[in-house]
């Protein structure tokens, strides 16, 4: 067994670090995506390159389990000193996330279909649309198997790794958008075509980043890579993570449909403040990630001490933030209301709505937190169950008092959401500890 390291706060911000600055990153591409064609003069093209984005996001987001069960499983392993262990499910992980790459290419029509028919668009837009995704389909087996090789950067604390990989992609994705579209003229093709490069290329990167991995014989060991116990594992934590991620996925998406029969007013204005839950993810992100590493390590180590301990640590580095995030939107948030939206009515509704933001930032932090916890310990049936039951709590609450309270009471409920989560997870921390003291 692996000798465990100091447990210290530089050691946890050496982690959580890169990755808020990796995911600070990513809107960045976004709005250059729009700019890019943007440029073009039309509307069209700035719809398709959108939506297109937004299917294939909405389907990537679904194998964020593969991320999130590589990290756990690689980190138990790393904390047991079982390299052979975390080099094999590594590969299984980038196998997996091939081999759903590549039934993605192949099932891409029925994929456009389904997609068009759930939000269907303008001809024009949605010829555009299909033209986007027929050439960033072939890039699913890349970029569904990234998620294995951030897992295993994670688990293993080489953070630096994550941030580098994306900086490649989106740099060169940026790169490659001005070139193609402004340069070449290749319109919405050129932005696919730069972000295909972009992904293929990153999977080539983050391989080799994962070098350590690959020192000896063990991520081709295919007796062990193929060992019936330890896929059976990879397999329930990774249905787990899946099956609360859609439970997960269908809440959010439910909360922008209601928000729609509210009006364009107040949709516009839960759109606006969406923006800033999602600043808070990308910074709380960073430390839920320290503890999916430091958890998993100290119970591969066997150690409920080491456990306990980067359980807090992490959180207070994290409360922290939230708080400080929290009296960042209370003090600027109007500010920022009006740069992002010109229309006084959508102003005046953001800012009615802003203390909800303010208040979910802080609230919602025991749920980032201790999804993190439960990742590393990969208690991953206790994270499936307590989702699902929270979630259908949240759209018991919508159906009851957003008839009577409407656009108040959905934020309410989205509150509720994460508090109930976060208060289901504390409650049955302890049968993690237990399990560990057993094992």
């Amino acid at each position: 067994m692996a000798e465990p390291q100091a447990l210290t706060d530089r050691r946890i911000l050496k982690i959580a670090i890169p990755i808020v600055l990796a995911n600070l990153s990513v809107p960045i591409l976004g709005a250059v995506d729009t700019g890019v064609v943007g440029q073009m003069g039309e509307a069209a093209p700035i719809g398709a390159v959108g939506l297109g984005a937004i299917i294939l996001a909405s389907i990537y987001w679904i194998f964020g389990f593969l991320r999130m069960g590589t990290t756990g499983l690689v980190a138990q392993a790393t904390g047991a000193g079982d390299l052979a262990e975390s080099g094999a499910i590594l590969t299984r992980g980038v196998m997996i996330g091939l081999a759903a790459g590549i039934v993605m290419v192949a099932g891409q029509v029925g994929i456009t279909w389904a997609a068009f028919r759930i939000a269907p668009a303008s001809p024009e837009v949605e010829a555009l649309a299909r033209d986007y995704l027929s050439i960033r389909i072939w890039g699913a087996p890349a970029t569904i198997a990234l998620y294995a090789v951030n897992g295993w950067l994670i688990a293993t604390e080489r953070t630096r790794g994550v941030l580098v990989l994306q900086l490649w992609m989106n740099g060169l994705n940026i790169a490659l958008d001005l070139w193609f579209v402004l340069g070449l003229g290749w319109g919405v093709q050129g932005v696919a075509v730069a972000t295909l490069i972009a992904e293929v290329t990153a999977l080539g990167l983050g391989l080799w980043l994962c070098r350590a991995a690959f020192s000896g014989a063990q991520w081709r060991d295919w007796a062990r890579v193929f060992d019936r116990v330890r896929l059976k594992r990879m397999w329930v934590v990774n249905s787990d993570i899946m099956m609360r991620t859609i439970a997960l996925q269908a809440a959010m998406t439910g909360f922008l449909f209601v928000s729609a029969g509210f009006g364009d007013v107040e949709l516009a204005a839960n759109q606006v403040l969406w923006q800033f839950l999602m600043i808070t993810a990308f910074a709380l992100d960073g430390f839920a990630f320290a503890a999916e590493a430091l958890v998993g390590q100290a119970v591969g180590a066997r150690s409920v001490g080491l456990m306990r301990r980067a359980s807090l640590r992490a959180s207070v580095w994290a409360l922290g933030v939230a708080l400080a995030m929290a009296l960042g939107f209370w003090v600027a948030g109007p500010w920022v209301i009006d740069l992002m939206a010109v229309d006084e009515g959508v102003r005046a509704a953001a800012r009615a709505y802003l203390p909800f933001v303010v208040v979910l930032s802080v609230l919602g932090l025991a749920c980032y937190m201790l999804d993190g916890i439960f990742i590393g310990a990969t208690g991953t049936r206790e994270m499936r169950n307590t989702v699902i039951l929270a979630v259908a709590i949240y759209a018991l609450a919508i159906w009851v008092f957003v008839p009577i309270y409407g656009n108040m009471a959905l934020w309410g409920a989205l509150i509720l959401l994460n508090v109930l989560r976060g208060l289901f997870l504390g409650v049955l921390y302890p049968r993690l500890e237990r399990r560990v003291e057993a094992a």
